[in-house]
């Protein structure tokens, strides 16, 4: 399956989850087994086998497509969650959204220091959630690799945000 055939998977979803958004939904991408394979693939292939020590996930959907690539790699798997959702010591940093603001946080000893680092997401918009999840990485020692998104949002400028990591995007909006 080839990036136009996942690209005509997505669903634009009007006024989600505020109105004048328009959410690209990826759920049929999942459900598709040959598509959750090539995107699980595209990335694991880009970074290589060898070179992460740990996938962080952002919260929600960032965990749906982490957790295979971290299998593959044979890496482990780190959730970064919404403030007070992880049960055990964290650090937390602020961020933007492109509809308001928000925090994160990691489990402080998630990732060891040196450990090489992958941050996985679903869609890069403004920039403002991979760059906090980057700071988080950072602030407890781990190195960011890379940043994986499905898909960017080339008109929110995003990238800009990100310039210092190593930015790989499947598909473009």
């Amino acid at each position: 399956m080839d990036i136009e055939q996942i690209k005509g998977l997505i669903r634009d979803i009007p006024d989600f989850p505020e109105p004048g958004i328009v959410f690209k939904d990826i759920t049929p991408v999942l459900a598709d087994p040959i598509a959750f394979s090539t995107i699980t693939d595209l990335i694991v292939v880009r970074f290589g086998r060898g070179n992460v020590d740990k996938v962080v996930g952002i919260e929600a959907r960032g965990f749906i497509i982490a957790s295979p690539v971290a299998y593959h790699f044979g890496a482990g798997f780190v959730p970064i969650r919404k403030h007070g959702k992880l049960p055990s010591a964290t650090v937390g940093e602020d961020y933007e959204l492109e509809y308001g603001t928000a925090t994160l946080e990691l489990h402080v000893d998630g990732i060891n220091p040196g450990e090489r680092v992958l941050i996985v997401d679903d869609v890069l918009a403004t920039g403002g959630t991979a760059k906090a999840a980057a700071s988080l990485v950072q602030q407890v020692g781990g190195k960011v690799c890379g940043i994986a998104t499905v898909i960017e949002l080339d008109f929110l400028h995003g990238r800009d945000r990100l310039v210092e990591h190593e930015l790989y995007t499947l598909i473009h909006y």
